[in-house]
């Protein structure tokens, strides 16, 4: 059986985007920019591996970016991105695949069919690419004028991933190690290999300037749909000296009472990611009958919530957290209680909300029995798996 791995190249900096913040870790959509291929690699079902080249000083965003995803370990990149790209084949020469594809991270929005497509082609050629036919006429300038018209038959405007022959790839890298050639079929081409072009996807952009970070935006707003699941979670009072709310310890003069920690608000954001994305309730993932989830932190939940959501290829858009009780006041602890949900789920803080109401001293809640949480969640959900 054919052996395919994936290798995403994420070590640049990318100063043509500006900011301090290098592109690939940008948020977009919800997740980090870099995030969106290695969902789709990665749940890919004729690829078998991923790894990625990042930085050397890029390791914590990587871990923080990667969450919940089965990659093998981050291997450091060099100063250019054919260094980088060597590196990585270098790497994977211990335990050699068949087959690599080679592919940017700056590339959110590759699809199961054009990384099928670049994968079949290889088995009657040493390389494929995919790419588009060029349309626009095309001009070469000087000095601000116009100073001749490229004939445009035969031009191609060449995308990621590209795929190779492991074996073949590696001794072409080697070759042109210290050369400054433009992409993996240049080296290729420099072997003298075989390389086959497939038809690319519009969509398969890649983020180098603001204004395509703002075109990626827009295709993520009409990619997908949008899934909405709902959590509700109660727990009742018992003594104690503080109650765990959205990862927050308050004093209180009483405790919730609960298998694990008993934070309402976790269970119930827990509840709506999982319903969001069809995966059942937080009790089918951690039974109160497991030992093993006695007096545990609800955080471990909702981030497996996050980690289930994220291997479904789903982004949280938005998720509203309300707090029922008469007491404690939860007004004072809303923000850190925003910042926990954030993190747990490494999304900006700005899509949480969490609010508290009281039942004007009706119901169980009224009476100071215990506390109630409500959470819905909006997820983008991509309209198809991948192959």
């Amino acid at each position: 059986m054919v052996h395919c791995v994936a290798l995403v190249v994420a070590a640049g900096r990318g100063s043509r985007l500006g900011g301090p913040i290098a592109k690939q870790w940008l948020d977009l959509d919800g997740r980090p920019l870099l995030r969106h291929s290695l969902e789709t690699l990665a749940a890919h079902s004729m690829v078998d591996g991923v790894r990625v080249v990042i930085h050397p000083d890029d390791h914590d965003r990587y871990a923080q970016a990667t969450r919940g995803l089965a990659l093998g370990q981050p291997i450091e990149g060099g100063e250019t991105r054919q260094e980088s790209v060597r590196l990585g084949l270098e790497a994977l020469a211990d335990d050699p695949p068949d087959l690599v594809l080679i592919h940017d991270g700056a590339r959110p929005f590759v699809d199961g069919d054009l990384i099928a497509r670049v994968i079949e082609v290889l088995e009657n050629h040493h390389g494929a690419i995919p790419a588009l036919r060029v349309h626009d006429t095309i001009k070469r300038e000087r000095e601000g004028l116009v100073a001749g018209t490229i004939p445009r038959d035969g031009l191609w405007l060449v995308q990621t991933p590209q795929g190779f022959r492991f074996a073949d790839i590696l001794e072409a890298h080697r070759a042109a190690r210290g050369l400054q050639l433009t992409d993996d079929s240049a080296v290729a081409e420099r072997a003298g290999l075989r390389v086959a072009i497939v038809a690319g996807s519009e969509d398969n952009v890649k983020i180098t300037t603001p204004s395509d970070l703002e075109r990626a935006s827009e295709i993520a707003r009409r990619s997908g749909e949008v899934c909405v699941g709902m959590g509700y979670d109660v727990h009742r009072f018992a003594p104690g000296t503080e109650v765990i709310l959205c990862g927050v310890r308050i004093p209180h003069d009483r405790r919730l009472e609960g298998h694990s920690d008993a934070d309402v608000g976790l269970h119930a954001a827990t509840d709506a990611i999982l319903g969001a994305i069809g995966a059942g309730d937080i009790g089918r993932h951690f039974p109160p009958s497991d030992a093993r989830w006695r007096g545990a932190d609800s955080s471990l939940f909702l981030a497996r919530a996050g980690e289930l959501a994220g291997a479904a290829g789903a982004s949280l858009l938005h998720l509203d957290v309300t707090i029922i009780c008469e007491r404690p006041n939860i007004a004072p602890h809303a923000a850190a209680m925003t910042a926990r949900l954030a993190a747990i789920l490494a999304v900006d803080p700005g899509r949480i909300s969490v609010k508290a109401t009281t039942t004007d001293g009706l119901g169980f809640t009224g009476r100071a029995e215990g506390i109630a949480a409500q959470a819905v969640a909006t997820l983008r959900m991509p309209r198809r798996s991948p192959r």
